[in-house]
């Protein structure tokens, strides 16, 4: 799990917040973070744990990274949020 605040790009960014999928499987556990640096905010998903492969998506602001994280997260309620 990354750190409250991590490097991206060059530049330090907070995790706003962490969902995880419950699975603890490497092969099922998915992350998916609400990322900013103050003035720019992504969304990270994280496939198959820390060692596994992720994809970042800018947006253009914090409600749209709000949406597009719960449309990532999809409708399974298994998911939860983490402390960031």
């Amino acid at each position: 799990m990354p750190s409250a605040w991590e490097l991206l790009y060059g530049r330090r960014v907070r995790v706003e917040k962490h969902w995880w999928n419950g699975d603890t499987s490497q092969r099922g556990r998915r992350d998916v973070y609400i990322r900013t640096d103050g003035q720019r905010w992504d969304v990270q998903v994280q496939i198959g744990g820390a060692s596994g492969r992720s994809r970042v998506q800018e947006c253009p602001g914090r409600a749209s990274a709000v949406i597009l994280a719960g449309a990532w997260r999809g409708e399974n309620p298994a998911w939860r949020e983490l402390p960031s």
